[in-house]
């Protein structure tokens, strides 16, 4: 199954109207910036790292407060988002749990599609990682040392249902493999347990294994893109395995239920002239996200996308 397929990416710059400086409605209050996920992951880095551009810029009239609550799985954040106090000053930075979390706990009573679309920043792919002394250097031998542990081969993410754990229920029943999964609070904290050999494999983001990878204390196996990775020229993709399977984060700014259209309009705004800026582009770059734009109706059709897309990926995990 392939996540991304259906839309293309590689979006040519946009035309900007006028910044969101000029626009006619203005924060009057900080900005409550709310991420879907703890301390040190893909999503609180792209959250500080947008939250350091506007304010380098002086894009807003008022500061964008980073916000973590990714409690059970970002059940946290998308009840915080859904009963805000004042809509116009909350946004969420999300990941694939904005899809997979409302799907997994239907009790929480969350519809996506209440929520305002603001900005689609970019998507972010996937590799399977091993320690530097795990003596595995191949996809190949992976498979066959995880077979070998009969179930006590020990994996680490961010929890069941998240975009980790996806992967890796997509890999066992792909190669009929047993794996004990263990879940740490947040990508940081993952990467840093593979590095320090607490587990035995993970399922990262570029961004979260970076330092570890500059360091060469773990390794990249295999991508879940479409194609083979700038970073990371000798690891395949699964594809290449013969299995149609990729799986990209999204990187998106989403607004809370009931904002208005002159503060959504000013949000949007704002992240285009973000997504636009030399930073932005340069971190996409250097974080091997792949640049993936849209306005608000395309960004609606995509969730509807992802919403059946991780319906099925979560039914085949029970």
């Amino acid at each position: 199954m392939n996540i991304l397929k259906t839309l293309a990416i590689g979006i040519a710059a946009l035309g900007l109207s006028a910044p969101a400086a000029m626009a006619d409605w203005q924060p009057r209050k900080p900005i409550d910036f709310v991420i879907m996920a703890g301390p040190g992951g893909g999503a609180d880095q792209i959250a500080r790292f947008i939250q350091s551009v506007v304010e380098k810029k002086d894009m807003t009239s008022r500061p964008l407060i980073p916000n973590n609550k990714g409690g059970g799985s970002g059940a946290e954040s998308l009840i915080w988002l859904n009963d805000a106090n004042d809509a116009n000053h909350t946004l969420l930075v999300t990941l694939n749990s904005f899809f997979a979390t409302p799907i997994r706990q239907p009790e929480l009573g969350i519809d996506i599609q209440t929520f305002t679309p603001v900005a689609m920043m970019g998507v972010d792919p996937f590799a399977l990682w091993v320690h530097k002394d795990s003596g595995i250097e191949t996809f190949e031998q992976w498979v066959e040392t995880v077979k070998a542990a009969d179930g006590e081969y020990v994996v680490g993410g961010t929890g069941t249902g998240q975009e980790d754990s996806i992967v890796f229920a997509y890999l066992s029943k792909a190669y009929d493999l047993k794996l004990k999964y263990i879940p740490f609070d947040g990508g940081g904290a993952v990467a840093a347990a593979l590095a320090g050999q607490q587990i035995m494999a993970t399922v990262n983001n570029p961004a979260e294994a970076r330092g570890f990878y500059q360091s060469g204390d773990v390794r990249p196996l295999l991508v879940f893109s479409d194609e083979r990775m700038e970073s990371y020229p000798d690891a395949p993709t699964l594809k290449e395995q013969g299995h149609d399977f990729s799986y990209y984060n999204q990187r998106a700014i989403v607004g809370a239920p009931g904002m208005s259209d002159e503060a959504a309009t000013y949000y949007q705004d704002l992240f285009a002239e973000v997504y636009n800026s030399e930073e932005w582009q340069g971190y996409m770059e250097k974080e091997s996200l792949s640049p993936l734009w849209m306005d608000a109706d395309e960004q609606r059709g995509y969730w509807k996308i992802q919403v059946d897309n991780h319906n099925d990926l979560l039914t085949g995990m029970k």
